[in-house]
């Protein structure tokens, strides 16, 4: 039997938080591709940073899952099997406000993580561009871009391009891909060096552009235009639908305080929608800064990007809003016309048309019409993608059984996985075996074929 290696990876990100158990034949463990998902579980509840006035119970709400990682990897194998933390946008924005609350939530993280027997190896925030660069190394990893084994077991350099990386969480979204252009703006440029390949990589992460923040700036905007009136319409929520809203539950981020009404945050405002997408696009749109660009091109918020270049895989919020549109409203996503029609669809629907199409999905339904018309304007107008390099995106979760993210890549990362240099002594030992065996392979084949022609004569020649 192969012995097998174990890790573990908490993803703890603003909405919720996932485990992760990877597992990879110990002999190989330097290969491409040969990490895959073992398991994984979704931890109840809402995401740590959201435990800021109650920090044991962010500790506490992983138990659950922590107790499945015992029983997932085996008994004998706990001890060696590494367990990491990673928070991301939720607990960057929770640093922002209250360092004091973010630090005890982690610590509360970290004591019940080590009171496992796992080789426990650190709950840290990552920062944007880890966020995104992991992301990337993880699709590429699983992808086999980096290298590949050939069939004499010597390492190849597959002259495949990588893939770049589109990642959008609750609170932030991130955009990664190699390019051959001048970075402008140095922050955003990773240079990595793996399996002796050096690749140039552009990466920014946009913080409060994650689907929960996008969602309650949006509010802010329209309350804001209604000028906090007691009841206010919301073009992006369908006609038939209201709800209460509490100021407080949108001015508690970050993301919204600039715009922080003087009224009390105690206040309540009924929201009605109204089904109008042509208007829903315009307070969508309000969300970016397309004007400001210090450098010779940005993509928004006077950010630079370099032009989007090859292939992309868009995973995390970008594949279950484009699933949304393919499943529920039936329409195929090819192109950016695809993507802003469906969202003009949605919009244009009531209540009680969404509701009819897919009933089990109720709590997030009333916001598929902004989302969707803010992942149209991200990807379009915001990174530039046209008719002729949108359908270069893949909308996707998964490559394999393995789920796209920054985890595994963080994982290979910090076990040293990923060699910066060729693995070269692995390939001649290999490859020396292969030419042994198939030499014999050879010579017993032709003494076969000898033989039974020798015999073959001898049975002629004593049949005349």
């Amino acid at each position: 039997p192969v012995c097998l290696q174990y890790g573990i990876v908490l993803d703890a990100g603003s909405s919720h938080t996932a485990m992760f158990v990877y597992k990879w034949p110990a002999d190989k463990e330097n290969d491409t591709g040969v990490v895959s998902e073992h398991s994984m579980c979704d931890v109840e509840g809402p995401g740590i940073s959201s435990y800021n006035t109650n920090p044991l119970g962010a500790g506490q709400s992983l138990v659950h899952c922590l107790n499945q990682a015992l029983k997932d990897v085996p008994a004998e194998k706990h001890v060696s099997t590494p367990l990491y933390l990673g928070a991301t946008a939720g607990m960057r924005l929770l640093s922002i406000i209250n360092h004091q609350a973010s630090g005890a939530v982690l610590s509360a993280v970290t004591a019940t993580l080590k009171s496992y027997p796992f080789d426990f190896r650190g709950a840290k925030i990552l920062s944007g561009e880890e966020e995104g660069v992991f992301g990337w190394v993880t699709a590429n990893y699983l992808l086999e871009n980096f290298i590949k084994r050939g069939w004499l077991g010597e390492w190849i350099q597959p002259k495949k391009k990588t893939l770049g990386a589109m990642d959008l969480g609750g609170a932030s979204t991130q955009i990664t891909f190699e390019t051959k252009d001048t970075i402008e703006n140095p922050q955003n440029e990773v240079m990595l060096k793996l399996y002796g390949q050096m690749y140039k990589v552009y990466t920014h992460s946009f913080l409060c552009y994650g689907r929960d923040q996008v969602l309650r700036r949006l509010l802010s905007k329209l309350l804001q235009a209604g000028n906090y009136q007691a009841t206010i319409s919301n073009p992006c929520w369908p006609t038939g639908y209201q709800r209460n809203l509490s100021l407080s539950s949108i001015y508690d981020t970050p993301c919204t305080e600039k715009e922080k009404p003087s009224i009390p945050l105690s206040t309540s405002i009924t929201m009605v929608g109204t089904s109008n997408g042509n208007l829903c696009l315009l307070y969508v749109n309000k969300l970016f800064n397309f004007t400001a660009c210090p450098y010779s091109r940005c993509s928004f918020d006077g950010i630079f990007q370099p032009d989007v270049s090859g292939n992309f895989i868009a995973f995390s919020a970008f594949f279950y809003t484009v699933d949304f549109i393919q499943t529920v409203m039936g329409r195929l996503v090819r192109l950016p016309s695809d993507l802003k029609d469906a969202a003009e669809a949605i919009c244009a629907s009531s209540w009680s048309e969404l509701l009819q199409k897919a009933p089990q999905m109720e709590k997030r339904l009333p916001d598929y019409c902004a989302i969707s018309m803010f992942v149209y304007l991200l990807t379009t107008k915001g990174y530039n993608f046209n008719n002729h390099s949108f359908p270069n995106i893949a909308f996707q979760k998964k490559a394999g059984e393995t789920s796209i993210g920054w985890a595994l890549g963080y994982m290979l990362n910090l076990t040293n996985m990923i060699p910066a240099e060729e693995p070269a002594s692995h390939k001649s030992l290999l490859y020396n075996n292969w030419v042994i065996l198939i030499l014999l392979f050879v010579f017993t084949t032709l003494t076969a074929l000898v033989t039974a022609v020798c015999l073959l004569r001898r049975s002629k020649s004593s049949a005349i």
